[in-house]
């Protein structure tokens, strides 16, 4: 037997704010740095349509974005529509809801590497020593040390500001670690947040409740009942307007270590003490503290990397990764790995790992197989899957 979780491709959140938080939010400006890239227009743009179209987001809030592109606010309301055109379901997008939401919408083109840029960005924001400023980064990681320098030097940083950093931070350990530090040194902790889009999915979240909340189960939640586990994430797409970020993280970076162990963790974690993040987290770690190195020795049994070449698309031509990408490169788009965890719970069952580009069908499943019962009255072998 089998359970098959699949997730939905655009989750909203829709838990009300408490008063508290609300009297907070009131009145706090909300800036979106990479607001034209294509996070922000898949899935920040319209979830915070969804919010606004269920009245959850409070009257005074702006929503400020910035980015390099050359765009004054009219053009950037402009390319916000075309989004939520895109992505938002046609019922959800009355003309009523859509002009609210597009007047809340600002607009301040930006360089990183330019100060000026962010006093402009501030003078536009206007004071927030009381407002409580929310800051959205959606940026190379590469920006992130500068963007924190110019944000401080603009006083847009500290006191009450709240920062979300959006995967991924760094492209290894030192990277990361430099990040972390320029971040914590103009930011207080409780104010930080290290996000992983791919947790806000609904699905994802009814994890925990799948397994913890279920009787059914969580006494059969180990290596003595499950044979395998399988967690892939395909994509038809291609590059989309992401050239230059791919090529310097490919797949691994882009997918494996972030939202693929994200769901492995959430799969194959102990019940935290308290349904809370730092409870949660920790028991994450637990997991992927237990992951068994793929070292050179297993690296050729236990890994396939590939790169998608021209070919077609429900019935359309495709180009390559390197035809989109315009040169050479060794970039991986598709990696399929054979993970163990060794600790109690998990010792000897292999969770399988896949992730690609211009893969076949768009999806997104974790199966949980079942061994076999010793002996079976039916001779045809019984899969079971549940589909939230």
């Amino acid at each position: 037997m089998s359970a098959t979780i699949t997730s939905v491709e655009r989750g909203v959140l829709r838990e009300a704010p408490s008063p508290a938080a609300e009297r907070v939010a009131a009145a706090t400006p909300l800036v979106l740095f990479g607001a034209t890239g294509d996070l922000s227009r898949r899935m920040l743009l319209p979830s915070l349509f969804g919010l606004d179209a269920d009245g959850l987001l409070p009257g005074a809030l702006r929503i400020v974005g910035t980015a390099r592109s050359s765009l004054d606010a009219d053009g950037f309301r402009v390319m916000a529509a075309e989004a939520l055109e895109r992505f938002v379901e046609t019922d959800r997008r009355t003309p009523a809801t859509l002009e609210r939401f597009l007047n809340r919408v600002d607009y301040v083109p930006l360089d990183a590497g330019d100060p000026g840029d962010f006093q402009r960005l501030a003078d536009r924001v206007g004071s927030v020593q009381d407002a409580g400023l929310s800051i959205f980064l959606s940026t190379a990681p590469s920006l992130f040390g500068p963007t924190i320098a110019g944000l401080t030097a603009s006083g847009l940083a500290g006191g009450r500001t709240r920062l979300a950093l959006e995967k991924p931070l760094g492209r290894d350990l030192s990277s990361s670690q430099a990040i972390n530090d320029a971040v914590q040194a103009a930011f207080p902790e409780d104010c930080i947040f290290r996000i992983d889009h791919y947790l806000g999915k609904e699905t994802v979240q009814n994890l925990l409740a799948l397994r913890f909340g279920n009787m059914l189960f969580e006494p059969l939640w180990n290596a003595a009942a499950i044979d395998h586990v399988q967690i892939t994430v395909s994509e038809t797409v291609g590059l989309e307007g992401r050239v230059s970020y791919y090529e310097d993280f490919g797949a691994l970076r882009d997918m494996v270590q972030n939202h693929i162990l994200q769901l492995l963790a959430l799969v194959a974690m102990e019940p935290p003490t308290r349904y809370d993040a730092v409870a949660v987290r920790d028991e994450k770690v637990k997991v992927l503290r237990s992951l068994r190195p793929i070292d050179r020795c297993s690296v050729t049994t236990h890994s396939v990397i590939g790169q998608y070449t021209p070919g077609a698309v429900g019935g359309v031509p495709v180009r390559g990764y390197v035809e989109e990408l315009g040169r050479e490169s060794g970039t991986e788009t598709f990696v399929a790995l054979k993970a163990h965890i060794d600790n109690w719970r998990w010792k000897g069952v292999p969770f399988y790992l896949r992730t690609g580009k211009r893969l076949p069908t768009r999806h997104s499943e974790i199966i949980i197989r079942f061994r076999a019962v010793p002996h079976s009255v039916r001779r045809q072998r019984q899969w079971h899957r549940l589909r939230l």
